[in-house]
């Protein structure tokens, strides 16, 4: 059987959940987190091992809290997200404190990766049926040495990714009439239902009209190694390609496989999922949160303890 890695970046701040490593969040039953959820589902689905991608400072609470339980039942690997983690030749803009992103966190565990992944936000429930059929393309249908990238994407429904209490941003997906090729995925912002309608923003503050049946990105990504060299080479036409005073500028995985996918150089396969995406975008979000897992483990989907 092929290898296959989980990915889960868990170095991001946080802002909107407030004081405290929303990451670390303890929602389920017998004080579970959510990623304990998804290293549950992926164990199950057949990855080999898991690469976590956090903060340095963060890495001894990160160990005693999941790390030391879950690398007795998988593979576990670390890698830091650093925002000194630069080019040769680039340094960090004076005042700069946002970390770089998405891409650049996935490149910071470049050394780990030596087969397929599946890269995932550390904070989303994301459900067992799509780590399922994630782990099933990069096993049996994702072709690495095609002549451009080989990926894949867990497309979830928009209306089972909103939050009751707050907007959200989400990565609106088109695919290829009759097939499930992606064509591009959009930064949408500001998402909610008003007035009973969903809507969001463009990135120049315009509305968008958009329905619940949308398909969505979460940043469940399957994707070969080959994209490491990729974003590698990337990240310097990025960091030449941000304005001086540009503070917040980010290096996004989505945006740089959506130019992969514009130029010809890579194809997205959007594997359509039902699941139920929960996740605690905002502090008011975690009781909604432990009331499902509490639900799921009572209907069975769950043990009471993930990991004994």
């Amino acid at each position: 059987m092929k290898e296959t890695a989980l990915v889960i970046m868990a170095a991001g701040i946080g802002s909107r959940y407030g004081k405290g490593i929303k990451q670390l969040a303890k929602v389920g039953p017998s004080g579970e987190i959510i990623m304990e959820y998804s290293i549950h589902d992926a164990i199950n689905a057949g990855f080999n091992k898991v690469i976590f991608i956090i903060r340095k400072d963060i890495e001894d609470e990160f160990r005693a809290v999941i790390g030391d339980r879950i690398e007795k039942h998988v593979k576990v690997q670390y890698a830091y997200q650093d925002i000194n983690d630069l080019p040769e030749g680039y340094s960090l803009p004076e005042g700069r404190t946002k970390p770089w992103g998405t891409a650049q966190a996935v490149l910071c565990a470049k050394d780990l990766i030596d087969c397929p992944f599946l890269v995932i936000n550390a904070d989303d429930f994301y459900g067992a049926d799509g780590f399922k059929i994630v782990h099933d393309y990069l096993v049996n249908e994702m072709d690495e040495n095609a002549d451009v990238l080989d990926m894949c994407m867990a497309g979830f429904i928009l209306g089972n990714t909103l939050s009751d209490n707050g907007t959200v941003t989400r990565g609106v997906c088109r695919t290829k009439e009759g097939s499930g090729e992606l064509i591009s995925v959009t930064e949408t912002y500001e998402i909610a239902e008003r007035d009973g309608r969903i809507s969001g923003l463009d990135k120049d503050g315009n509305e968008v009209p958009l329905s619940a049946e949308d398909r969505v990105s979460m940043n469940m990504w399957g994707l070969p190694r080959g994209i490491l060299d990729v974003l590698e080479e990337g990240f310097p036409r990025f960091l030449d390609g941000i304005s001086e005073n540009s503070l917040k500028a980010e290096y996004l995985l989505p945006k740089e496989i959506d130019s992969l996918i514009k130029a010809g150089k890579g194809r997205v396969r959007l594997l359509e999922t039902s699941g139920k995406w929960y996740g605690v975008t905002y502090a008011e979000d975690r009781a909604y949160v432990e009331s499902a897992m509490r639900r799921m483990t009572e209907e069975g989907i769950y043990k009471e303890k993930l990991f004994d």
